[in-house]
This record gives structure tokens, sequence and C-alpha cells, in this order.
């Protein structure tokens, strides 16, 4: 792949005739890959897009109703493919290698450094958010005064390396700090496999329980259609778009995951694969959570998998659930880190030679990454309001603003009328999409300090 002229001054290789010199972003830096595999980059892809996100999508199908729910889940993906497949075909006119090469092509060095900066803020709030989550699952956590066991405290009792410190610390030195180290994202292969699979076992177990309980007639089928009573819950519809929309944001791993391929032109099939695997997650995990909990579903449904589900061994389940999703994170947590230290590092060091090539530029920013991880995990657990605001935005922004500019722009003159009426219709439900979250995240937060003061 040819390296227009704009995109090469960010990115130098070095002359050496043993590297490749295709990628301005991310090299292969071991001799003898041959390229990664179809299946290989479909797991990478499909973890990309389920991550903690899964479990926020039954709530919102409780909000809309059944039939809206998932009509809504299968219009996020039809979405996603249109605005990845845009990415692609612009990328190959612009003989960028990269997704922030992409926007510098169209909007110069002031683009590319907003998308990168978008890149990071998601990805950095993403990964607090999942070892808050998995702290929560080993070690437990307290809301409103109310102590909820992790299932490491529940089997060994409190003692000192079940504090939520400790264990935080053992899975960083022990599970993710080895698998972040990975200069390659087709080397995540294999815990990418293991990760979808453990997606799989959450809804086989949640499918099992929900068919049993409604065969022995404890539990009714759940409301096909939203339940309005009043404004409030009229408008509490849209704050669901956003967990719809930022459901399958992968788009910050496309170009590394296709500079990787041995045959670079199966990425269309790879994406096509991976939306309809993950859509089919995301409707079973939200048909049969919905049909089981009903209208007691819990706005992070694996919070419902703290209590008695009314069957034999239900406890055991339980763990299973809690144990499967915690680990799942675990090994999502890679994918997601892997885009966000290419990202920082081009923003911090624009015009080096790619961080896979310097060993101690590569250490060192993935020291500081994880630390910073680490810390805002264990120590500032109000990041949560933080970064609902900038999930809303940053997220938001390169799944669907930047791609819909970069057709509008049409640097090339390749877009057809579709293209603009497509990017059209994703900067609409972009904007109100955040504009509706970062509303109601506003007045929750009003609402809880007038509570917290009367």
């Amino acid at each position: 792949m040819t390296i227009v002229s704009s995109d090469r001054k960010y990115r130098r290789s070095p002359k050496t005739p043993l590297l490749p010199q295709k990628h301005d972003d991310h090299d292969s830096v071991e001799v003898g890959f041959n390229g990664a595999s179809f299946s290989g980059a479909v797991f990478n892809m499909s973890t990309t897009i389920v991550g903690a996100g899964i479990m926020a999508l039954p709530a919102a199908v409780k909000q809309l109703g059944l039939i809206p729910g998932l009509i809504m889940i299968v219009l996020g993906a039809m979405l996603t493919e249109s605005s990845i497949d845009m990415i692609m075909r612009f990328t190959r006119a612009s003989k960028t290698a990269s997704y922030s090469g992409l926007v510098g092509d169209a909007f110069g060095g002031p683009g590319r450094s907003l998308l990168q900066l978008c890149v990071v803020v998601n990805n950095l709030g993403m990964l607090v958010v999942y070892m808050i989550i998995i702290g929560d699952v080993m070690s437990g956590t307290s809301s409103e005064g109310v102590r909820h066991s992790g299932v490491i405290e529940e089997w060994f009792g409190q003692r000192w390396w079940t504090a939520r410190f400790s264990l935080l610390l053992l899975t960083t030195l022990l599970v993710l700090a080895p698998l972040i180290s990975f200069k390659r994202v087709d080397s995540l292969r294999y815990t990418s496999a293991l990760s979808v699979a453990l997606a799989v076992v959450f809804v086989a177990i949640t499918a099992g329980v929900a068919i049993f309980k409604l065969m022995d007639g404890s539990i009714a089928f759940p409301r096909l259609m939203p339940k309005l009573v009043d404004q409030a819950s009229f408008w509490k519809l849209f704050t669901t778009i956003p967990i719809l929309v930022t459901a399958y944001i992968c788009h910050h791993n496309i170009h590394p995951i296709e500079n990787e391929l041995i045959d670079p032109t199966q990425m269309k099939s790879i994406v096509r694969t991976s939306l309809a695997f993950c859509s089919s997650v995301y409707i079973a995990t939200s048909f049969f959570s919905f049909l089981l909990f009903g209208d007691h579903t819990l706005d992070d449904v694996l919070a419902n998998f703290d209590a008695d589900l009314g069957i034999p061994y239900s406890s055991f389940l339980d763990d299973i659930v809690r144990v499967s999703y915690g680990v799942h994170l675990m090994l999502v947590f890679p994918i997601v880190f892997f885009s966000l230290r290419l990202n920082l590092d081009g923003l911090l060091f624009p015009f080096a030679i790619p961080i896979a090539f310097d060993n101690r530029r590569f250490y060192t920013v993935t020291a500081a990454l994880m630390g910073f991880i680490f810390l805002g995990a264990n120590f500032v657990p109000s990041i949560w309001d933080a970064f609902q605001f900038t999930g809303a935005t940053a997220a938001i922004s390169v799944g669907f603003i930047f791609p819909a500019a970069v057709a509008l722009r049409d640097t090339h003159g390749i877009a057809t009328k579709k293209d603009k009426l497509v990017s059209w219709v994703m900067i609409f439900l972009a904007v109100s999409s955040s504009t509706a979250a970062i509303s109601s995240d506003i007045y929750s937060i009003v609402s809880r300090d007038k509570l917290a003061g009367s």
C-alpha cells in the first residue's frame, strides 16, 4: 500500500530491508510473520465490539419495549457497517493506512490530532470502566450503603489479598501486563476467541434460565412496546440512543486489523461477519435478559445476577456468569489498549518512527497508560460521571461524526449520493444522541445532589 506524502511525514519506518514498509502507524516487527488469518481477524474485531456495552443493552430494550429495542439493535449494526465501509473506501482513495491518516488527508494535521484525541479519551475511559467492573466482580462494591460481595471475597472471605486494590494489582501484573505487551494485534487472536466464547456462555446461561422459568410459569412474556405514563417517560426513551449507537464502536481497530491480514481484500467480509455475530449476541442477550428480569432489569444487567434466580443451583450459575464476564473483560482489555497506545503515541510523537520499532518508547507509553488506568480504577470511583460525558462525545465522534465528515468533505470526489445521505443521518443521530445523553447525565447529577442536600 502506497502512503501519500501528507501521511508519510507523520510516520517514518526504519530504513532496513528486513522490515516491511507497508504501514504508517503500525508495522509488523516480526520477520517471518506472513499475515493474520480471516478467523483471527473476526475474533479480534468481534472482541473489539463486544465489551461492557452488552450489559447495558437489556435496560435499553426495557425502556423501548421488545420490538422497537431489537429493531434498534439491528439498525445500529447496519449504520455501523455503512460507516466502516465509508472509512475503508475513502482510506483506499487517500492511499493511507490508518484512521488518523484518513482524517488527516481530509482535514489536515488538526483533524488528525482531534481524531487521535477522541480515540484516546474514549479508550482510556472505557478501560478505566473495565477495571472498575473487574474489581466489582472480584472484590465487590458498595452502592447506596448496601454491600455487594465479589466472587473472590465470597469464596475465600475477607483477606488482604481479596481486597479491591490487591486483586486489581494481581490482575494487572499477571494477566493484563503480558497481554498488552504484544506488538501485533493478531497475537491476541486466541485470547479474543476465548473472550467471544465467554460472551456466548453468558448468553447461553441467560437463555437457559429464562426458558426454564418461562416453561414453569414463573415469569411472563415481556412488554413488546414502551411504557409511556408521562412526559418524563417519553423523554427517557431518547437516553437509550447513545447506548445503541455506541454498542458497535470498533472503528479505531479497523486499520490495525486490516494492515496485518494475509489478504486485505477480506476486510469487508470480516466486518460483516463480526457485525452479524455481535448483533446476534446483542439480540439474544437483550431478549433473554428482558424475558428473565422484565421490568426489574437493571441498568447493568450483571447486577441482576447478584441475587437468587429462583432455580436450582442459582448461586453456582450466578458465579459462572460473573466470573466469565470478568474474564471476558480482561481479554477485551488488550484489544482496546492496542489502539489507545497507537493513537496516544501518534498524538505525542507524530514524526517519530512507528512505536513498534522503538522498544523504549513502546514500554514507556505502555507502563504510563497502564499506571493511569490502574490508579483511576482504584482511587477515582467518581470517574464514572466524567466518562459518561466523554463516552457520549468521543465514542460517537470516532464511530460516526468523523466518517461522515470525511465523506461529506470528499477530498477525492468518490462520495455517492447515498454516502452523503447516510452521512447526514449519522451526524443527526450522533448530535441528537450526544445531546440527549449529556442532558440526561446533567439532570441525574443535579437530581442526586438535590436529594443529597435535602
